[in-house]
């Protein structure tokens, strides 16, 4: 039996979240074209043959500019040094910038193997690929350098099986039926946010936060999940554009994520949408503790 702990780290946008989900085979992360989605290391759980891994998508590391971002690198900072593995996921369709580098100088020295990840090879042509593949061996000591595409699935097992190659013998870590260690509560919030992510645009995506205000378990085979959440923005002028012409962002919002809720919960969902205005709260780390941004949820 082999087992251990996978952090899939990298910079915003790499496709980490795709990669994870795909890995685990469900939906944990939300997926956006907006760059730094995810806010929280997300834990999943997949079990193989004779082994268990443990795979942990991170926020995507940049040079922060606000004290929110400050905590969600420090969230992908801190699995460098408690995994087994490091996977360092890259858009193999984008040329090396100094943004990964950043990533780069940031691995250097770890005690982990890092497995180089080129993510999107679905982007690029094939001849591409090997001279691809010979420039970034430069960039660093790699234990593997594997090709893959998250949306599409392509050499993923691959990968899998490399993981597993290099990890320690050990028992399980988690029971077979384990998922992820985020509450339900987190997953509500996240479904929201991403709907907010996919329908909005300017600054709101990413000065916009989700709350679970109350969390209303089914009654009975055929009752209804209740969801009352809070989207939060950092200034009144954001309040109307999120809530829409008589209503109809925050309908379709909300529409959206009952869709969605009730895939994830198998469930009927009755979702209440509301808004607030927090001024300034990616600076304010006592609203970002209640966030839960940078850290697992207690």
């Amino acid at each position: 039996m082999k087992s251990g702990f996978v952090s899939l780290v990298g910079r915003p946008n790499a496709g980490k979240s795709t990669l994870l989900n795909r890995l685990v085979g469900e939906k944990l992360a939300i997926v956006s074209d907006k760059p730094q989605t995810t806010r929280n290391r997300i834990l999943g759980v997949r079990n193989y043959p004779g082994a268990q891994v443990v795979y942990l998508d991170t926020p995507g590391i940049h040079r922060p500019l606000h004290r929110m971002n400050v905590r969600m690198v420090d969230a992908a900072r801190d699995t460098l040094s408690q995994v087994d593995i490091v996977g360092l996921v890259v858009d193999a369709s984008e040329k090396v910038g100094r943004g990964d580098r950043y990533v780069f100088d940031m691995i250097k020295g770890l005690d982990a193997p890092v497995f180089l990840i080129l993510n999107k090879i679905d982007l690029i042509k094939k001849v591409r690929l090997l001279p691809l593949i010979d420039e970034f061996s430069k960039e660093g000591n790699f234990a593997e350098i594997v090709p893959v595409s998250a949306s599409t699935g392509l050499n993923v097992d691959r990968l899998e099986q490399a993981l597993i190659a290099r990890l320690p013998e050990g028992e399980a870590l988690y029971p077979e039926d384990y998922l992820t260690d985020q509450p339900e509560r987190f997953m509500a919030s996240e479904i929201v946010r991403e709907k907010v992510l996919q329908f909005t645009h300017a600054e709101i995506p990413f000065s916009s936060a989700v709350m679970v205000d109350r969390f209303e378990e089914p009654i009975g085979p055929k009752g209804l999940l209740k969801l009352y959440c809070t989207i939060v923005v950092e200034r009144e002028s954001q309040k109307p554009i999120v809530v829409g012409r008589n209503g109809d962002m925050i309908k379709k919002i909300g529409t959206a994520a009952r869709e969605e809720l009730e895939r994830f919960f198998q469930t009927k969902v009755y979702l209440d949408l509301h808004v607030r205005v927090k001024a300034d709260w990616r600076e304010d780390d006592r609203a970002l503790g209640e966030f839960g941004v940078g850290r697992p949820e207690e």
